[in-house]
């Protein structure tokens, strides 16, 4: 049997990418540019960041004009670390995602990136999510996916595909933790999660316009241009068909319907 999943306390100390500020900006600036389009500028919103560890990402939101910011986490020391530098600005919260300390309806943009897989119960923080968001409000996730070649965080092929057994013993194998923690869904498991919004999906507009979405750190380096390139010169009907397996999905989720604000775009959004 896999091991039992308690939650994942103190985050930053043992996953350093979380304190790598630079990726850290240029995710938000990603994060900005999908919200902008779809909705138009930050300015006068409340912005929470749910999940927001050492607070890089909550502190662009704030520059990007949010009147209120918030950042939520149960990581104390990441937290401390935000509180410290960007205290001014942000309100950070030490908050379970299950029972979010906000009044029903209070929020008009909520982020959820590449958190999901790390808590106990991911259906239970979509649902207090969507309580927390106003009638009109936004939600940006970026999500992964279990069918993604290469598993994030451990860098190994296949491993998100394994139960958890198996997956324990691929990365005691390699020398990577001692159990495998995280938790991936399929498209269609992801689509499940989300059954309560309706849903636009960004992924290829990312994929094959960064330039328009500060996308580039998706593929970085020389290879990463490359990779680019062709992803702007694939035909929109060959992207869809390599969907199930992207690493990452990017969805902007509304409780009520919306279409995007922005301009058009040679691969534009769809709704799921």
């Amino acid at each position: 049997m896999g091991t039992e999943r308690v939650a994942q306390l103190e985050y930053s100390e043992f996953q350093s990418a979380m304190l790598d500020e630079a990726k850290r900006r240029r995710k938000a600036a990603k994060i900005i540019a999908v919200l902008e389009h779809f909705q138009g500028p930050l300015q006068g919103l409340t912005v929470g960041d749910v999940g927001c560890s050492a607070g890089f990402i909550a502190d662009e939101l704030a520059g990007a004009g949010a009147a209120h910011t918030l950042g939520v986490d149960i990581d104390v020391p990441g937290l401390r670390r935000a509180a410290d530098r960007f205290g001014g600005r942000v309100a950070f919260v030490c908050g379970d995602g299950t029972a979010l300390p906000f009044p029903d309806g209070s929020v008009d943009v909520l982020v959820f990136n590449h958190i999901y897989e790390h808590v106990v119960d991911p259906d239970a923080v979509v649902a207090e999510m969507r309580r927390v968001l106003s009638d009109g409000g936004v939600l940006y996730l970026g999500l992964g996916n279990r069918l993604g070649v290469i598993e994030p965080h451990y860098k190994l092929p296949f491993l998100s595909y394994l139960p958890p057994a198996p997956a324990d013993r691929y990365v005691r194998a390699f020398g990577r933790a001692d159990h495998y923690y995280e938790r991936f869904r399929t498209r269609r498991g992801l689509r499940r999660m989300l059954r309560a919004f309706h849903v636009w999906d960004y992924t290829i507009p990312v994929l094959a316009t960064p330039e328009r979405f500060a996308g580039s750190e998706l593929f970085p380096g020389a290879l990463g241009r490359l990779l680019r390139a062709a992803l702007a010169r694939t035909p929109l009907a060959a992207l869809r068909l390599l969907l199930p397996l992207v690493p990452t999905y990017i969805w902007v989720a509304t409780k009520t319907p919306r279409r995007p604000a922005g301009a058009a775009l040679p691969r534009p959004p769809q709704p799921l």
